[in-house]
């Protein structure tokens, strides 16, 4: 695994998070099945999440969070040495997300590289070790990582556990360099696995060469929804979890009680509690979004982190947990100080 201790360290200037403007509540969503009113509430602990109009794509909302992140850390875009992009789903397949950010950003001439980092739901921690990594080596010293992602394009609302759960969204965070920092500054730990005997388990399988226009039409129409199997999902990430969570604590060389707070993927609010209650996690200090986020797919992560942030229950110094799952099934985490 990456030793992060001996270079210069990773430092989190500035956050920020894009909502669309529309919000669907638990009530429509309910309408919407066909559901007595309050079931939605009650089965997935969801009271509303947002929905993007046509005019709020992909790129637009990482750009509006990446202004509210640059503003934070009071720098200006043409500060950035580096701009990944880490949604689970592109705005399109060519070119990147990132690009079409760096656009957006007034930088189109700028030759600042912007590129694309995709893990599905852990994205954002696979492009956070990516630009710790960049940092450590000198080779950037301020990088704009942004997730954004429209899950409510791929719903297929004949599956219910799936339509019902996935909100919109985008959050950003730009990342600085500090060239002397103390042992125990930045990252302390980060680690991925993945276990491909539930590939099958999250999929969206329209978009790529293996479904084609030329090949199958229907099948592709039919490939452009989301398709989840929950149970199968939660089954198979449970089973690794607590043995991975231990090895990514002990590389870091922290324990449960060093953590000031958790950042878990949002998957969902009965998901959640179940990882929380499997792997002993201390409920308090767990950032919960879902209630009125949903599911947002690889902003779930850094919109819970911006959350946590903005509202002080992260501060300076202080250490957080960044955990979650994603389509594979892969596990992945961080230990890093604030």
């Amino acid at each position: 695994m990456t030793d992060f201790s001996r270079a210069p360290a990773l430092r989190i200037l500035g956050t920020g998070r894009y909502m669309p403007r529309r919000r669907l509540t638990s009530a429509e969503v309910d309408r919407n099945l066909g559901w007595a009113e309050g079931t939605t509430a009650a089965r997935y602990g969801l009271e509303s999440r947002a929905v993007a109009a046509a005019d709020e794509t992909s790129s637009m909302m990482a750009a509006a969070a990446a202004e509210a992140a640059l503003a934070a850390a009071g720098l200006e875009a043409s500060a950035l040495d580096l701009i990944l992009g880490a949604c689970g789903v592109m705005e399109q397949p060519i070119p990147s997300t990132a690009t079409l950010v760096q656009r957006r950003l007034n930088l189109c001439t700028s030759g600042i590289p912007a590129y694309d980092v995709n893990a599905t739901c852990l994205s954002f921690v696979q492009a956070l070790e990516l630009a710790a990594l960049k940092i450590a080596a000198g080779q950037a010293r301020k990088v704009l990582v942004f997730s954004a992602d429209i899950a409510s394009a791929g719903l297929n609302w004949s599956q219910p556990d799936c339509a019902a759960i996935f909100g919109d969204g985008a959050a950003a965070v730009v990342l600085g360099a500090d060239p002397d920092p103390p042992p125990g500054q930045g990252v302390l730990a980060s680690r991925m696995e993945t276990y491909s005997i539930a590939s099958a388990a999250c999929r969206l399988e329209a978009g790529g060469t293996r479904i084609t226009l030329q090949s199958d039409p229907a099948r592709l129409h039919q490939g452009a929804v989301f398709q989840m199997d929950g149970r199968a999902a939660l089954r198979h990430s449970s089973r690794y979890l607590p043995g991975f969570l231990r090895k990514l604590l002990d590389q870091a060389g922290v324990k449960l009680g060093d953590l000031a707070c958790i950042v878990p993927h949002q998957a969902s609010a009965p998901a959640l509690e179940h990882g929380l209650a499997r792997l002993g996690l201390p409920g308090e200090k767990v950032i919960r979004i879902f209630a009125d986020s949903g599911n947002q797919i690889a902003s779930s992560i850094p919109s819970a982190l911006h959350e946590a942030i903005i509202t002080d229950r992260l501060q300076r110094g202080e250490l957080v947990l960044l955990l979650g799952t994603s389509a594979g099934i892969s596990l992945g985490g961080m230990v890093l100080r604030y």
